[in-house]
C-alpha cells in the first residue's frame, strides 16, 4: 500500500515535471519570436535596434509604434520588434543623451510620446554608420573570397 502512494507520487512529479517542460519551451518560442522572424538572429536584431532607431530618427521625429511599423516594413516584415523589447532601449538611449521626447497628441486625440535626435545621437548614428560599413565590407570581402 505504501509502496503504491509513493509510485502514483513518482508519476505524478514527472507528469508535473512534464507539462513545466512543454510551458518552459513554450515561453521559449515566444521570447524568441518577440525579438525577431524569419531568418534574423535575435542577437543580430539586438545588436542592430539603436543604430535603426537612431537612423529613423534622422529622417524625423516619431513614436514608439511607429518606430516599429517602419522597421517591420522596411525589414519586408523580418524584423519584428515589440514594445517591450522597444521602450526600454528608447529610455535608454534618452538617459545616454541621444534623444530626446515630448508628449503630444495624435490626430485623434490621443497622448503619444515623441522622440527626436539629440547632437550626441547624431554623432552616434555616424559611428553606428562607420562600424556596420566596416562589419559589412569585411563580410562582403569574405564572400566574394569564397567563389574566386
Amino acid at each position: 500500500m505504501f509502496f503504491n502512494r509513493e509510485a502514483k507520487a513518482t508519476t505524478m512529479f514527472h507528469q508535473s515535471d512534464a507539462i513545466s517542460h512543454q510551458l518552459n519551451f513554450r515561453l521559449d518560442i515566444h521570447s524568441v519570436a518577440m525579438y525577431y522572424a524569419g531568418m534574423i538572429d535575435k542577437e543580430l536584431v539586438a545588436a542592430s535596434t539603436e543604430p535603426l532607431i537612431l537612423a529613423l530618427l534622422a529622417r524625423g521625429e516619431s513614436y514608439g509604434y511607429e518606430l516599429i511599423q517602419e522597421v517591420k516594413r522596411l525589414s519586408g516584415d523580418k524584423i519584428n520588434w515589440t514594445d517591450g523589447m522597444l521602450y526600454p532601449v528608447l529610455h535608454r538611449m534618452e538617459a545616454r543623451d541621444l534623444i530626446k521626447s515630448r508628449w503630444g497628441e495624435s490626430d485623434t486625440g490621443r497622448k503619444r510620446k515623441y522622440y527626436s535626435l539629440k547632437k550626441q545621437g547624431k554623432d552616434a548614428m555616424q559611428k553606428h554608420h562607420e562600424q556596420w560599413s566596416l562589419v559589412h565590407g569585411v563580410l562582403s570581402g569574405l564572400r566574394k573570397q569564397q567563389y574566386v
